[in-house]
């Protein structure tokens, strides 16, 4: 019997239980798709420490926001009680005991979420199928002998936390009915919550004060950016404003909805001839009463959209920058690198024991590098021969440019800035081309690393320079206009002049990375950097591997275990320096994919999630305010109002509820996004359009879709408060 009338109830109120079947169906699938990541990368041929990797960030992220979810369905939860508070007096007035109208309650629920779990589970799994399509592009892999699949592992975590929303939930219904008097069950339609009224100047001045408040923490972020631009020392003082300012643009936030309505109001007032055209009244006053008590809720709705926007549009134009970035910067299938001990070394290390040293020549890198062993696996270790699998090659060097005895750089990207006018880059303050001085090199080796590349050689004559850097346009945009320009640079005993307009990108990498290692090199005369005195900075290697070689005989062989390199000592036994990168091409892209991939799941991830709850919370909050808000309208027809101009009301209400958040969760991103990009910029051109377009199109798909679901509910709760008048 209990069975029977759980089920019939549930037919009948399927109305009020649409919103939480559908945000629990859309968790479900989204949980579950998510979460068959590790059997997608079977599919696309990755390697099983990053499936391992990327199951337990999920799986871990999947049981955050399902307590997070948890607490949405109670939010969504409490407005089908609300609801049906009488129904439930009613059955203990009919003889019901509170223990079988819990029951009732647990079969509901059990029902709604069982259904959930089948629309969300059939759901998830076609949509599992095409995200492996979207993980083989995300992480540049091909896949290979796919066939359909269903993940027990996912379905098991996905079940587990819809268990435990349900048991949330069920406890959360079971205290209400426990701690409720029959008689308020009964009169629970017949009360509704108690509104109060600010004065609309009051009100008009507390908006003021919120969005000067979030007008000046925009200004202080825009001045002075993100912490992780801060030198060492001043980090902690960075942290600190940047806390400030986020603590100002929260309570910024906070008072802008909070006095929105009467703001409004106000505007209006004023505008009498508006004011008194039809509903508009009536639509401002119930707007008022409602902003006043669900101010803080929206101004939380917007601050969670902010991080939606930010996190979703954020990681992809960083994965878009690193995409770009590795394309551009591995000229060469290998490159290995050393770095040379300078004065400043020597005059900060502590290890007296140790004889330390300035190198005079620089090391043959493929000789010194014999000096690695590689783990064959017999009892005589093999010698680490790059002969064996490097075709062409090419070992340039790089000088620093504080001559020896000296103690300042020779030329500096601040000083450029001073130059030419621009201000320093952001995130540049503490770069090597700033603190220590741009590197030189001398016109020989240029040369010689532009025939590796295949591109002729350039002549500086007595007297030129060239600038190259393979970072990002906002310095790159530097070096360029210093050579417009013209800018001379004074340089030991002459004075140096541009050859060219711009930075040749195609000839400014001189090591194989994922992101952009050279922030500046200065191209000189090779008489000029000789009389210049100055030190050695490093020396790369890039090389190509023979042709016929296999993936074994060259990945493999550079990726075998070879212990220490070995120590890089001077004939007179000084160390004199320390062994830099060594990396491949092949390396630095299979890294960046897989970091593209984890950046840009984990955005989509999070930023879906949170765009659901909060579209799912502004439903439930505009479905129980025109549940509470029937009587109103009853009166209003009884009145004359047609029901149209009543339905016409509730759409204006409803649209600044879901819109004006969204607003200043836009606006907050742009901001946000602003900063970010500068930071970004750095290492590679971006172009945040696209990303942009298809991250609105996407939140305002799901955003847009609550939106629909609200209206068409409270249009039909609507009608039934004007049914039940002619009723009467």
């Amino acid at each position: 019997m209990l069975c029977k009338l759980a089920w019939g109830n549930v037919r009948r109120a399927g109305k009020d239980y649409l919103v939480y079947l559908l945000t629990l169906t859309l968790a479900v699938s989204v949980f579950y798709a998510f979460n068959t990541i590790s059997i997608q990368v079977d599919f696309v041929s990755m390697e099983e420490a990053l499936s391992q990797l990327l199951g337990g960030i999920f799986s871990g992220l999947t049981l955050f926001l399902a307590a997070v979810m948890g607490f949405l369905m109670v939010y969504a939860n409490g407005f089908i009680m609300k609801r049906r508070k009488k129904e439930f007096g009613l059955y203990q007035v009919l003889g019901m005991s509170r223990g079988q109208v819990a029951r009732v309650m647990a079969l509901e629920t059990a029902i709604v979420s069982g259904a959930a779990l089948v629309l969300g589970i059939l759901f998830g799994v076609g949509v599992s199928q095409l995200m492996t399509f979207f993980t083989a592009s995300i992480f540049k892999t091909q896949i290979a002998n796919f066939h359909f699949f269903f993940s027990m592992q996912a379905f098991t975590l996905t079940v587990g936390c819809l268990l435990v929303i349900f048991l949330v939930t069920l406890a959360f219904n079971l205290l209400v009915v426990g701690r409720t008097s029959i008689i308020d069950l009964m009169s629970a339609g017949r009360k509704n919550e108690a509104i109060k009224t600010r004065n609309p100047m009051l009100s008009a001045v507390i908006f003021v004060l919120g969005a000067v408040l979030i007008g000046v923490a925009y200004y202080r972020l825009l001045r002075d950016g993100l912490p992780v631009d801060a030198p060492a020392n001043e980090m902690d003082a960075a942290m600190a404003q940047f806390s400030l300012t986020t603590g100002i643009v929260v309570a910024g936030t906070i008072l802008f909805f909070f006095g929105l309505s009467g703001f409004l109001l106000r505007v209006l007032q004023g505008a009498k001839g508006l004011y008194w055209r039809g509903l508009n009244m009536f639509t401002l006053r119930q707007l008022s009463a409602k902003v006043n008590t669900v101010s803080f809720s929206m101004a939380m709705i917007s601050m969670i959209l902010f991080l939606a926007i930010t996190s979703v549009t954020g990681g992809m134009s960083i994965a878009n920058v690193m995409n770009t970035s590795v394309e551009r910067n591995n000229p060469a299938d290998y490159s290995r690198i050393v770095i040379y001990y300078g004065e400043r070394t020597l005059e900060n290390s502590y290890d007296s024991d140790r004889p330390m040293g300035i190198a005079e020549e620089p090391f043959d890198i493929v000789e010194l590098s014999k000096g690695d062993r590689v783990n064959s696996g017999l009892a005589n270790e093999e010698a680490f021969d790059l002969d064996s699998i490097l075709g062409k090659r090419v070992q340039v060097e790089g000088y620093d440019s504080t001559p020896r005895g000296g103690s300042e750089p020779i030329v500096t990207l601040n000083q450029l800035c001073d130059a030419v006018d621009m201000p320093l880059p952001v995130g540049t303050g503490s770069a090597n081309s700033n603190v220590m001085g741009l590197q030189v090199m001398k016109e020989s080796d240029y040369n010689r690393y532009r025939a590796f590349r295949g591109l002729g050689e350039v002549d500086l004559g007595s007297d030129g320079y060239l600038l190259t850097s393979d970072m990002g346009e906002t310095v790159n945009k530097v070096y360029d206009a210093a050579m417009r320009e013209d800018v001379a640079i004074p340089f030991g005993d002459v004075t140096l002049h541009p050859k060219a307009k711009e930075v040749d990108e195609d000839a400014s990498t001189f090591a194989d990375s994922s992101m952009g290692s050279n922030s500046g090199t200065i191209i000189v005369p090779d008489a000029v950097a000789e009389r210049a005195n100055l030190p050695l900075y490093s020396s790369y290697l890039l090389g190509d591997y023979r042709e016929g070689l296999t993936y074994e005989e060259t990945e493999g062989y550079v990726r075998t275990d070879r212990g220490w390199a070995p120590d890089l000592c001077d004939a007179n036994g000084r160390e004199v320096g320390l062994w830099g990168m060594e990396t491949t091409r092949i390396q630095n892209y299979e890294g960046t994919n897989t970091m593209n991939g984890l950046i840009s799941y984990l955005a989509i991830y999070i930023g879906f999630v949170l765009v659901i709850a909060c579209a799912a919370i502004l439903t439930i909050q505009q479905l129980s305010s025109v549940a509470d808000s029937g009587k109103n309208c009853r009166i209003l027809s009884e009145l004359g109002t047609s029901r149209h101009e009543i339905v016409r009301s509730m759409l204006a209400q409803q649209t600044v509820f879901f819109v004006f958040p969204l607003i200043m969760g836009v606006a907050h991103s742009m901001v946000a996004l602003h900063v970010v990009i500068e930071i970004v910029a750095l290492f590679g051109g971006i172009s945040i359009g696209m990303t942009v377009a298809a991250t609105c199109a996407i939140f305002l798909l799901c955003y847009g879709g609550y939106f629909m679901v609200t209206y068409f509910m409270s249009k039909g709760i609507v009608s039934d408060a004007i049914r039940v008048r002619h009723a009467h």
